[in-house]
């Protein structure tokens, strides 16, 4: 039996050892979760709105264990993780307050009465990332369940625990069994007999462009629906007429949060000619001052990378001739630790056009608007970004000519639960969260009654 070794990513000591599902065991989740899901949408509205309520008041309640252990596995700070195992809460609190506003319409037409339904998919398989295991799991199962699907979720190969105490709770709290259930294992073994399953409806698969590539195209067999969120190289531009001052400070926290291994991470910091040199002088105590180390000390602000492979792909784009404008630090010893980096660049550079998915940043001038429009949009991903000015009217058209699905205007923000996200170009397809995040797991179905023409007596 193949197993999975999980490893601290702060000390390098192995803290648990998680079996590893194959295509039978995938072939029997699905078989398990057919059979629920039936259930489950047979359910009334209400009652799947109390059940997700539940779930919910259990991951609240089990908050703390779960964020300790998402600092165990994935080296991230105890306070980002507090944030991730609460977002979980929201994101079922939010969903099952959808359930009963899931509504269809009742269009005018002639000759009888038309109405529309959302009709749940059945089974939705949702491939998480290593990068934020527990939030982008719930970006998933929360509104596919809401809507009367079952979901599996196949967690990262490093990252599977907080996803399996998930699904632990969600049976403590009433949810059928069958229902929601983890399948631990490698991407080309479960997750690509998930892809290939024809009792699976939909996959929501959130990592590389690369593999959103391979996924998109083995699902196009059974004509599968897609959600994909993919790689970014997100732009934070500064204008010469912003708070200079403010745009520094919060500029570390744009590439480094997570130690840079987020697909939003405002990797290229496009700055304005004529406070170029301002910026940087502001820039580097910013950069100095984010502190690095133990993630279970509730002041530190940036932990380790995932894993030492990860750490040799980030140094890769950092060569040890590279003139770093500025350099953090980064503890010494055990732990795959890496150091808060920014390169002066041009838009061409490869650290400057690829996603390097850790703590390093490329700063580019710019000359006027449509200068920093341009280098904004040379590169084939388009997921999100910032733009910093006093001016609206210039935000507004910055806003609208950058060619990214999620801007923020004098913030770093990307992702609230309330609004949509997802990709413009080749940083994915569909969207997840906001409003409409339960429809994107229902077909709509259309259904026209005939009725007979009134006849006055």
């Amino acid at each position: 039996m193949h197993e999975h070794h999980i490893i601290n990513p702060a000390t390098e000591e192995l803290i648990a050892t998680v079996p590893a599902a194959t295509a039978r065991d995938v072939d029997a989740a699905v078989r398990r979760a057919t059979a629920a899901q039936r259930g489950w949408a047979a359910l009334a509205p209400g009652d799947r709105a109390r059940h997700l309520r539940r779930f919910a008041a259990a991951v609240d309640a089990h908050l703390e264990e779960l964020a300790r252990l998402e600092v165990r596995e994935a080296g991230h700070p105890i306070g980002n993780a507090r944030w991730e195992a609460g977002n979980v809460r929201d994101l079922l609190d939010y969903a099952a307050g959808g359930v009963e506003r899931l509504t269809g319409s009742q269009i005018p037409v002639g000759g009888g009465l038309d109405v529309t339904f959302h009709e749940p998919l059945g089974v939705v398989a949702v491939i998480a990332p290593w990068n934020f295991p527990m939030p982008i799991a719930a970006w998933g199962f929360a509104p596919a369940l809401a809507a009367g699907n079952a979901v599996l979720l196949k967690p990262a190969e490093t990252t599977p625990l907080t996803a399996l105490r998930l699904a632990e709770l969600a049976l403590e709290s009433g949810l059928p069994e069958g229902l929601l259930q983890v399948l631990p294992g490698a991407g080309p073994v479960a997750g690509a007999a998930l892809v290939e399953h024809p009792g699976v409806a939909k996959i929501v698969f959130t990592g590389s462009t690369a593999v959103g590539r391979q996924i998109m195209a083995k699902c196009a067999g059974d004509v599968k629906r897609v959600t994909l969120e993919l790689g970014g190289k997100s732009p934070n531009i500064v204008f010469a007429d912003a708070d200079i001052e403010q745009a520094a400070a919060a500029a570390p926290g744009s590439f480094l949060d997570n130690t840079g291994q987020d697909c939003c991470a405002r990797s290229r910091i496009l700055v304005q000619r004529g406070v170029y040199d301002r910026f940087m002088e502001l820039l580097e105590p910013a950069v100095a001052a984010f502190t690095v180390g133990d993630p279970a000390d509730p002041a530190t602000q940036m932990g380790p990378l995932i894993s030492a492979a990860h750490r040799e792909r980030v140094r890769s784009y950092v060569p040890e001739s590279a003139p770093a404008a500025i350099r953090g630090e980064a503890p010494a010893g055990k732990g795959f630790w890496y150091p808060a980096t920014v390169l002066e660049g041009s838009p061409g550079d490869r650290a400057a056009t690829e996603e390097v998915f850790g703590p390093v940043a490329v700063v580019i001038p710019f000359e006027d608007e449509a200068d920093a429009v341009r280098i904004a949009n040379a590169t084939e991903y388009g997921l999100s970004g910032s733009l910093w000015t006093r001016d609206v009217s210039r935000a507004l058209r910055v806003s609208r000519a950058v060619a990214a699905g999620n801007l923020s205007v004098n913030s770093h923000s990307s992702v609230r639960y309330w609004t949509p996200f997802g990709g413009f170009r080749r940083s994915g397809l569909g969207r997840e969260l906001g409003p409409d995040a339960l429809a994107a797991f229902t077909e709509t179905k259309n259904v026209f009654i005939a009725v007979d023409p009134f006849e006055a007596r």
